[in-house]
């Protein structure tokens, strides 16, 4: 079945659907405040270890998994577990993504304690990776970070970037966290590679039905479960009701949609005027974990200048059709040695929505 292209729609960054004119009538009629509502809930807690606990469910982590699970048992700590329910076998068979989505969690953790005045002590893999990821121990002091103030406000930003370049006071803050890059014939090359990673993961046929499997199919499938892709808003339901938008269609790359999908895709990644990249000397779990606590900071100081970020590390994942792009990446970006661990765009972008979460209830295993 063939549609317009004003009202085509798309499996775009790794699942993400978008449909033109649907955005504001998703917030007025069909927004799933069950699955947002962690967001209202953050802060609204007296025990310190929970309060802090509710801002790091929000930190960004792969395929919106939330692979985070928490044991309160013990009196003034937090220990950290990574939930095997939310392994992304396919995209991530080592876990290294998922680690670095914990090591995520850990720093707004630990910036949100601060606020209260609570120093989280954390303690990395004390029982070696069969263990918990960390054990952290709040007790009183310590200085705020002034970065909580942004946590709210931090988005992935899955659109086109303005053609702006970033502005030169903040390059010396992104630049302790990441290598920033803007030079524009590097940037075009990135861009290339970047592509047609995407491209391998969609066409391989398991790596694709990973995330076709944790799409999220309209509101009451988000409210339900409030993870992974989140596919809402009135124009995407109507088709669904339609029979237009499905699972089964969503796995077929011969498909209208799905091919409209890589021309809005490519359509995005040329709408790139810098690249953010996250590299680590190494690459074990203490090294993962250090590259997310640099991402989400990141995050945070792009959200502070008023830019966007993306994150389109596909490049980077270890299934073995991805090897040779993985090769291709480190000798672009890490020709010294060294770990890529995160690829993110860099720009101006819209305002985009809050991505659904799971409440902290649900992440707490014990106490």
């Amino acid at each position: 079945m063939s549609l317009s292209r004003r009202k085509m729609l798309g499996v775009v960054g790794g699942g993400f659907i978008l449909a033109a004119g649907g955005a504001g009538g998703f917030y007025l009629t069909r927004e799933p405040k069950n699955a947002l509502a962690p967001w209202e809930a953050a802060g609204h807690y007296e025990d310190p270890r929970r309060r802090a606990l509710s801002y790091a469910i929000l930190a960004p982590n792969p395929h919106n998994r939330q692979p985070w699970l928490v044991d309160l048992s013990q009196p003034d700590q937090v220990h950290l577990y990574r939930d095997p329910d939310r392994d992304l076998p396919e995209t991530d068979p080592h876990h290294r993504q998922l680690t670095i989505g914990l090591g995520c969690f850990l720093e707004v953790m630990r910036v949100a304690a601060a606020e209260a005045g609570i120093a989280a002590e954390i303690t990395p893999f004390p029982e070696g990776e069969n263990g918990p990821v960390a054990i952290a121990h709040f007790q009183e002091g310590a200085q705020k970070d002034p970065l909580f103030h942004h946590i709210l406000q931090r988005r992935s930003c899955k659109e086109p970037f303005e053609d702006r370049q970033i502005p030169a006071e903040a390059a010396p803050a992104l630049a302790a966290l990441a290598a920033i890059v803007t030079d524009p014939d590097r940037v075009s090359e990135i861009r290339a590679l970047t592509l047609e990673s995407w491209l391998v993961e969609m066409s391989t046929e398991r790596t694709l039905k990973e995330s076709v499997e944790l799409m999220r199919f309209g509101k009451t499938e988000i409210n339900r479960s409030p993870d992974g892709i989140d596919l809402g808003g009135p124009f995407l339901e109507t088709l669904m009701l339609f029979g237009m938008l499905t699972r089964d269609g969503q796995l077929d790359p011969d498909s209208a949609g799905f091919q409209e999908g890589v021309r809005m895709y490519q359509e995005m990644l040329s709408a790139t005027p810098a690249y953010a990249v996250v590299t680590t000397k190494g690459n074990d779990r203490l090294a993962q974990l250090d590259a997310g606590r640099r991402w989400v900071r990141l995050n945070l100081e792009t959200t502070r200048f008023g830019l966007a970020l993306h994150p389109v590390s596909q490049a980077l994942q270890e299934f073995p059709e991805m090897s040779d792009h993985y090769r291709r990446v480190h000798a672009l970006l890490a020709p010294d040695g060294g770990t890529v661990q995160m690829l993110g765009r860099l720009g101006y972008g819209p305002a985009v929505p809050r991505s659904p979460r799971w409440p902290l209830e649900t992440r707490i295993r014990n106490g």
